[in-house]
């Protein structure tokens, strides 16, 4: 039985890759980023998130939908 090969999934990602899994625009994302909402950091001088932090605001919504 052989498994599916799956990429390995990026360790950051830069606003335009944010704003895609988010769904939303790249400037509602750099809202969300401004804002404190979305934490990330800035990597040679480009504002990057990473899974962890896309991964923190994902169950931080969904523990105020809750």
């Amino acid at each position: 039985m052989s498994h599916p090969v799956t990429e390995p999934r990026p360790r950051f990602y830069f606003v335009p890759e944010v704003a895609k899994e988010l769904r939303r625009s790249e400037g509602a994302t750099r809202w969300l980023i401004h804002s404190g909402a979305l934490k990330s950091s800035k990597l040679a001088g480009r504002r990057v998130v990473t899974q962890a932090q896309l991964d923190e605001f994902f169950a931080s919504a969904f523990e105020e939908a809750s």
